[in-house]
């Protein structure tokens, strides 16, 4: 058994962010990580490709600024350098491999019990904390959707997770579920190297440029009306895409940025698939309404056959799997009850940290909040 202060679970951006908070205000902590590395999401479940979507300035972590030759849109192998960097420079040693089985609040220690599963000597390991933060991340677990004769389907299925390149699928005829960033980019990745490449489309949504994102977010930091900054945005989307409905492509009612401030839902970042869509390299199609064999038939009465099928159909928490008592804060679906940004805190000691769907700059705010409030905890009460 462990007596800790703090224990942070999860070593990714959100858990190393609170450990380098709390160990700058000199707050001991320990942290647990289930992989057996730290940002084991961007090392093992990303795309080759992938580049971060924001600029640098609104992807830093705490205390912590990118080398000053880091390309504004950072490439995922930099991003992981600079995670490597953060951990050295902070002295954080997450203790791996170690996987929490459950978790309940003590009313009589008034502590929080933590039963964790060391992987690697396959012990048990109890810890007894009075700070619990919850940092394992909105994208826990890959999400795919109940499709009827999914299981019969006779060719490849996969989650966007374990997709990395083009070069598993030459000569293939591939179908991407979902019209995010991940299924838009992996579309490009297939389309753009000559695969054939079809992607579902099952909702309105905003396509926009880098450059485009990049001055909302500068717009809104000089605290002009978000209505209006969507404004913005959306003309000159129009002016650079054009009309994109004759291509399955609609966009939503609201804006962009009060799109993703009220629903989490991020502006798609177009890296040329809305080209290749109008070339008719990449096939946008519909709702699926059932697999038959190879075939996959479309609501609109369409069907085509494929070799693979990928699933960027999103992510979920898991935290409510292993975390009890956990009610003051966390939702049935393990993400906050409260809107960002009065989220991160819920009774008895309990914290989460990246669960906003706000991004990099979402985990920096948070880890500072939770640090802090920490902080001033300690310093007012008696010895633990």
């Amino acid at each position: 058994m462990e007596k800790v202060l703090v224990l942070i679970v999860g070593a990714g951006p959100s858990g190393l962010a609170v450990a380098a908070c709390l160990g700058e205000l000199s707050i001991p902590y320990c942290i647990i990580e289930r992989e057996d590395c730290s940002a084991s999401l961007w090392r093992k479940h990303t795309y080759d490709r992938l580049k971060l979507h924001l600029a640098k300035e609104f992807c830093e972590l705490p205390h912590m600024s990118y080398p000053s030759d880091t390309p504004t849109y950072i490439p995922k192998e930099l991003f992981v350098r600079y995670v490597d960097a953060y951990v050295d420079h902070f002295n954080i040693f997450p203790k791996y491999s170690t996987s929490v089985v459950s978790c309940k609040y003590d009313e009589v220690s008034n502590c929080w019990d933590v039963m964790a599963h060391d992987k690697v000597t396959g012990l048990e390991i109890e810890y007894t904390t009075k700070f619990l933060v919850v940092a394992t991340g909105e994208n826990s677990e890959g999400i795919i959707p109940e499709i009827p004769g999914l299981h019969d389907f006779p060719g490849e299925v996969i989650h966007s997770s374990s997709y990395k390149s083009w070069n598993n699928y030459i000569g293939k005829g591939v179908l991407v579920v979902g019209c995010g960033n991940s299924g838009m980019e992996i579309a490009y990745d297939l389309a753009s190297h000559g695969v054939e490449t079809s992607v579902v489309i099952r909702s309105p949504l905003h396509i926009m440029t880098k450059g485009l994102i990049n001055l909302g977010m500068k717009l809104f930091n000089w605290h002009l009306p978000l209505k209006f900054v969507d404004f913005i945005l959306v003309t000159f989307a129009n002016i650079r895409f054009g009309d994109l409905s004759k291509y399955g492509i609609v966009r939503p009612n609201m804006g962009p940025l009060l799109l993703k401030a009220k629903t989490g839902r991020s502006a798609v970042i177009d890296v040329g698939t809305v080209e290749l869509i109008k070339k008719g390299c990449i096939k946008v199609l519909g709702p699926i309404s059932r697999i038959r064999g190879n075939s996959v038939e479309f609501e609109d009465g369409k069907e085509c056959s494929y070799d693979s099928v990928v699933f960027a159909t999103g992510y979920k928490s898991t935290a409510n799997r292993w975390l009890k008592n956990g009610e003051s804060m966390l939702n049935n679906n393990g993400m906050p009850k409260r809107a960002f940004p009065n989220h991160w805190k819920g009774e008895n000691g309990l914290y989460c940290v990246g669960l906003a769907m706000k991004g990099l700059a979402g985990i920096s705010h948070d880890a500072k909040n939770v640090a802090a409030d920490i902080k001033s905890i300690v310093d007012s009460m008696g010895p633990f």
